[in-house]
Order: structure tokens, then sequence, then C-alpha cells
């Protein structure tokens, strides 16, 4: 066997994207995959196979990144043939070969529906891309749930107890690290046992910054005597307007003051003609999951990400 990016020879590019999209877990047609790399989101460096000795497709990895991305962000769709004895050693070896031209270990983001664990087909293929993904080296997993608002669900009630700001990067930056204090989000719980606040706080301004999103779009969340509330911080995607960042201070926490705020960002997005809004949160996030019910979200898939502890 043999693992090759699509730039090997003149038509790997073209074996890659006509790879069957069959299985229990989602996959990409090939209509999807050309899309993407018009849109330079896939790449043929970054598209990888396995093959047997006589040319034989194995197995496929696709990674993905932004248009202006140096590195692919994550790996998107993974594939083995079902005739394949151990899908995890082929996979493993896919990976580990990706990774190693990469001189990185992007994050693995398996999309699946919310009923998942109750369909025995569905539970084996994530099963050996569990294990394919610890052996290479990406052995943190999270699982999130990914919710959609679309109009039908109606604009959430402004609230009023809170006003809202546009503010400068330092305010920002405080307001990150005032909010990761006692967070539920397991990424932040994570990141905070390796790096102080600060630095964390400053890891995500830059992050939001390089989204699509724009930085006008961010504000403040403030009490009607300018004590700092939370922050409101929209984003997108290269595909849907996005809720990005929301938090509320400690010391604030549990007075229904984050709804204030996912309204806001509703609202802001709404009104700029969004059709549809998505949004993610830990499964172990019950408050946040909560509020995203109340705004008229619904959950359309769970995320299962997996990735390097330490983000290597």
């Amino acid at each position: 066997m043999r693992c090759l990016p699509a730039t090997a020879d003149p038509t790997a590019l073209d074996r890659a994207a006509a790879y069957p999209a069959d299985g229990p877990v989602a996959a990409l047609t090939a209509e999807r995959v050309h899309e993407e790399l018009a849109a330079d989101r896939f790449r043929p460096e970054w598209t990888w196979l396995a093959e047997d000795e006589d040319g034989q497709v194995l197995a496929r990895a696709l990674w993905w990144g932004r248009a202006d991305s140096e590195r692919p962000i994550a790996l998107d769709c993974l594939q083995v043939r079902s005739t394949v004895a151990d899908p995890v050693a082929v996979a493993t070896a896919l990976l580990d070969a990706g990774h190693a031209a990469f001189g990185t270990r992007p994050l693995y983001n398996l999309s699946l529906p919310a009923d998942w664990q109750s369909h025995p087909a569905l539970t084996e293929a994530v099963a050996w891309r569990r294990e394919a993904a610890l052996r290479t080296g990406l052995g943190r997993e999270i699982q999130r749930l990914r919710y959609e608002w679309t109009p039908a669900a109606g604009l959430p009630g402004a609230g009023g107890r809170l006003t809202f700001r546009e503010g400068g990067d330092e305010e920002f930056l405080e307001a990150f690290v005032r909010v990761s204090a006692g967070s539920l989000d397991q990424a932040t719980l994570d990141e905070l046992r390796t790096k102080d606040a600060g630095q964390l706080a400053e890891e995500d301004l830059r992050f939001y910054l390089d989204c699509p999103g724009e930085r006008s779009w961010w504000r403040l969340a403030e009490l009607p005597g300018g004590a700092l509330a939370g922050l409101a911080v929209p984003s997108a995607t290269p595909y849907n307007r996005n809720v990005g960042y929301l938090g509320v201070v400690p010391e604030l926490r549990g007075r229904g003051l984050i709804d204030e705020i996912l309204a806001e960002i509703t609202r802001f997005h709404a009104s700029e003609g969004a059709e549809r809004i998505t949004a993610t949160t830990d499964t172990t996030n019950a408050p946040m999951a909560a509020a995203f019910d109340r705004a008229g979200y619904k959950v359309t898939e769970i995320r299962m990400v997996l990735e390097a502890p330490g983000n290597a």
C-alpha cells in the first residue's frame, strides 16, 4: 500500500473526487469536492489517497481550510473501502502521511445525526475512525451540538436589560478573559490547563478576526450603569452566518442574560438578511444548549471533534 497526495500524478485528483460517497458516515460527492476545490477550501496537496499495488483506491482523506489558509484546518472526510480487512491500519497510515506532509495534525470534524448511537453500522464506522484518529495523535474528543436558526423560528425578544456597544481590541481582550472564568466549554477548559486566560483571550481574538465575519459586528454587553455583562461576537463561516462567541461574566450568570446576548446576535444577523444562522455548543454545556432551545435554534447534528491535545 502507498499513501500519496493528489499532486502525485495527473489523475490522482480525479480518482480522489470520484471515490464513492458511500457508507454510513456522510461523505462528499464528486460535485461537492469540485466545488470546494474551486473555492480553494480543498487543495490537491491536502487531498490524500491510499492505494494498493494495483492502483486501486483503498481510502481517501480530504482536509479543509479557508481560502486564505496556509495549512489545512480540519479533516473533513475520511473513508476506507468496506472490503478492507483492517480499516484502522489503513486510515492511520493515511492520516500519518498527511500529517507528516503538513507539519501539523489538524483536527477531525465528524458530523453525525443526533441519534447516531442507535445505528449499529454507524456506531461501527465511528469506532474505527476514532481509533485511527487516536493512533495518529488526535486523542482529545469533544462532542458538540450543531444548532441552526431559520426565519421560520421567529426572532427572539430583545430583553431590554442590557445595552450593546462597540469596543476596542483591549476591551474585548478583557471581556474574553472574564467570561472564560468558570466556562463550561470543554475546549476552553482544556486550553486553560496549559495557558493562562490572557493567552487564551489573545488566541480567541485572533481566531475571530480571521473568520469571514466583520470586526465591526462585535459588541460588548453592559448593564445600565456601564458595568460589563458579557460580549457578543457575531461571526460567519464560508457557508452561513454564525453565532460565533458569546458569554456572560461569572458574577452575572444564572439571570438569563445569555438569552439577551444570543438574541442580539440573532437579531443582528437576521437584520442583515441571514436565512440560516448556525451555532455549536458542547453536549456538556447544558445552560448554553437551553438558551439555544429558548431562542428557537434546532439541533441538526452532533459534531464529534477529535484533535491533538494542545492542538499540536
